[in-house]
């Protein structure tokens, strides 16, 4: 006769485990747990967590949800444990942190997690967040007979096209136009947009080149090292986590050049939250390279945070880049809306269009008009699609005038680059 056991289905193995001090702490984490994961997940403590990580059964785990606290900052020894136990298994690792100070956040992050998510969950952030880490590498185990296989060229980390720091000497002896660039939605354009000004700008002239830097201020997915093909510093880390102790020499130092000729000032090489610096942070890194370059670019996060109204204030013009879409139009309203009510200069905003229509589309051409006067607004500049090579160039780590010369986006930079080139050479010749 069969018995009843045989007849019941094995259960589905586990798949993830969320591990914290108390779950009911992070509710919002088990609803989407659930979402994404039905029934393959569980839930651990601290102490039970490291308990299971030992056991055979913890080999079905894909990854762990590691959420934290303010209160768990004093028992980061447990939890970096538990981390180095997931990693020794290639079990990957998500940090949810909820209010946990900045040095503690870098400490775990360091030991190796793939993917970080601030606590209250913004909506799709774990879904997001998993989807990555599939879409990740394996992470390669330590065996000895396993052959080394060579990165990819583009990898930013591996075959930089310059790693050199700044030669010159800080002497804040420059007063920098400040040119902060925000996308007004994803996938805009805005990184792209900001990394090839700022090198236009620094290669107008090969006799009275300006001196130029590009910041990028993204701390969580800012793509300058990507589009330059440069290593993320740990000093970064070290100036926007301690500006107070900070000076030009500093700040230099966690720079890098790209061909000699730009000076950029990459994200962190760990995803970190945007508060970690404060407004006077930002007003110090702002104020310290306006005293060296001629020009200063800015790679401003989507995310209108704390310190948005100090770059803000300090910006000559602060260029908002929409595309011709309704995302982009309401996106304008809201951010202008919350400008006014606080009585911040949104005058200083200077809208671009990009991926705008050709000058034969004369319908898209009345839509484009259209949407200005209905948003009370002046589009100054419409860039148009850069297409296919705008994607290669990124990939690539390079600027378009070093891959697509000719691309009819870059000639759009260009020439906006050398409009404001001229008149600040204007401008500082009414001053002499």
């Amino acid at each position: 006769m069969t018995s009843v056991a045989n007849l019941q289905p094995d259960p589905a193995p586990i798949l993830a485990c969320t591990i914290s001090r108390d779950v009911q702490n992070f509710d919002l984490l088990i609803d989407d747990m659930e979402n994404e994961l039905g029934e393959a997940w569980g839930d651990l403590g601290f102490e039970d967590a490291l308990i299971f990580l030992g056991q055979p059964e913890s080999a079905t785990l894909e990854f762990v949800a590691i959420a934290v606290d303010a209160e768990d900052e004093a028992d980061l020894s447990r939890i970096t444990e538990i981390i180095r136990t997931a990693k020794a298994k290639s079990i990957k690792v998500i940090l949810i942190a909820d209010q946990v100070g900045p040095a503690a956040l870098h400490q775990l992050l360091r030991l190796g997690a793939e993917d970080f998510v601030p606590y209250p969950l913004p909506d799709g952030a774990l879904h997001e967040a998993i989807e990555r880490i599939r879409k990740a590498q394996p992470v390669e185990t330590a065996a000895p007979a396993a052959a080394p296989h060579p990165a990819p060229a583009t990898v930013a980390t591996d075959e930089p096209h310059a790693e050199k720091a700044p030669a010159f000497k800080a002497k804040g002896d420059r007063d920098a136009v400040v040119l902060p660039v925000h996308g007004l939605a994803g996938g805009c354009g805005a990184s792209t947009f900001a990394a090839n000004l700022a090198w236009e700008l620094a290669t107008l002239s090969k006799t009275d080149a300006p001196r130029v830097c590009l910041i990028d201020l993204d701390f969580q997915y800012g793509s300058a090292a990507t589009y330059l093909d440069l290593p993320r510093k740990e000093a970064v880390f070290d100036l926007l986590t301690d500006t107070a102790h900070a000076d030009s020499d500093t700040m230099l130092a966690a720079m890098l050049t790209f061909n000699d000729k730009l000076h950029v000032l990459t994200a962190p090489s760990d995803m970190l939250p945007l508060d970690i610096v404060s407004p006077e942070d930002i007003a110090r890194i702002i104020d310290m390279a306006r005293a060296n370059f001629d020009f200063v670019v800015i790679d401003m996060p989507k995310t209108i945070v704390a310190w948005t109204e100090t770059v803000l204030s300090r910006a000559h013009v602060y260029f908002a880049l929409m595309e011709l879409d309704l995302r982009s139009a309401q996106n304008v309203l809201r951010l202008v809306r919350a400008l006014k009510a606080e009585g911040l200069p949104h005058e200083k905003l200077r809208y671009i269009l990009n991926r705008a229509p050709k000058f034969t589309d004369l319908s898209a051409k009345s839509r484009v008009k259209r949407m200005a006067e209905s948003l009370d607004i002046t589009i100054e500049v419409q860039l148009p699609d850069g297409g296919a090579q705008v994607t290669q160039a990124n990939d690539h780590g390079l600027p378009l005038s070093e891959n697509a010369g000719k691309n009819p986006l870059r000639k759009e930079i260009q020439k906006l680059a050398k409009s404001m080139f001229d008149l600040n050479k204007a401008v500082e010749s009414g001053r002499g």
